[in-house]
């Protein structure tokens, strides 16, 4: 998955990751890493995502990285914000009251550590070879004490080419291998979901609470 790769899905609008409004999970799971108001998070790969505004209604800065520059102004039009963008080359800023997005490059994005990290969207779009160096990068982000709320899916990954990938229990175990890991949910789709529907034997979102 190049960055071409994404700019293209975001120039042809082929956009099935993105949902519309606020992730149920995220509203379930939030209280479950201990969240404080003045605590700085983290949303990786954040698209256009109303996770953010959701987000910023509890606390005082939400950070999205985000590749796309179409993804970030789209996140700013379609909420009438008006940014202060900032930065030269492939890399900007924008920023709006408690909501600042990186649009850059995860991999060489560089911010100040944070409290906690909101991924719903970013390990799941990483092949099997990108996931190792993505938590890495992941993890130095991340302040001593620090929590992921972290959603993945599972499914057999021969029956349906990615992303969003695949990335069962015993992957996640092991990446987050120094860190505490509790299993929060598993949320098994019937036969009507529309994965299931594209031929998938099972189909389900995972949700886990990593403590560094």
């Amino acid at each position: 998955m190049d960055a071409e790769f994404w700019h293209s899905r975001w120039a042809e609008n082929r956009i099935g990751f993105h949902l519309p409004d606020v992730n149920p999970l995220l509203i379930k799971h939030w209280s479950a890493v201990k969240p404080k108001r003045d605590e700085r998070v983290l949303v990786p790969m954040c698209g256009k995502t109303q996770d953010l505004v959701w987000l910023a209604e509890r606390h005082n800065q939400v950070i999205g990285i985000e590749l796309s520059d179409i993804a970030v102004k789209a996140f700013f039009a379609e909420n009438l914000y008006t940014p202060l963008v900032t930065g030269v080359g492939n890399q900007h800023l924008y920023e709006f009251d408690e909501i600042s997005i990186y649009q850059g490059d995860y991999f060489t994005v560089n911010i100040e550590p944070v409290d906690v990290v909101y991924d719903r969207a970013a390990l799941i779009a990483m092949p099997e070879d990108m996931r190792q160096m993505y938590v890495e990068k992941l993890l130095s982000l991340v302040k001593s004490g620090g929590r992921i709320l972290l959603v993945t899916l599972d499914y057999p990954q021969d029956e349906l080419a990615g992303p969003p990938f695949s990335v069962p229990k015993a992957e996640v175990e092991a990446l987050f291998a120094n860190c505490k890991v509790t299993h929060l949910e598993r949320d098994d789709a019937d036969e009507t979901h529309p994965r299931r529907q594209r031929g998938l034997s099972r189909f389900a979102e995972e949700v886990w609470l990593i403590e560094v």
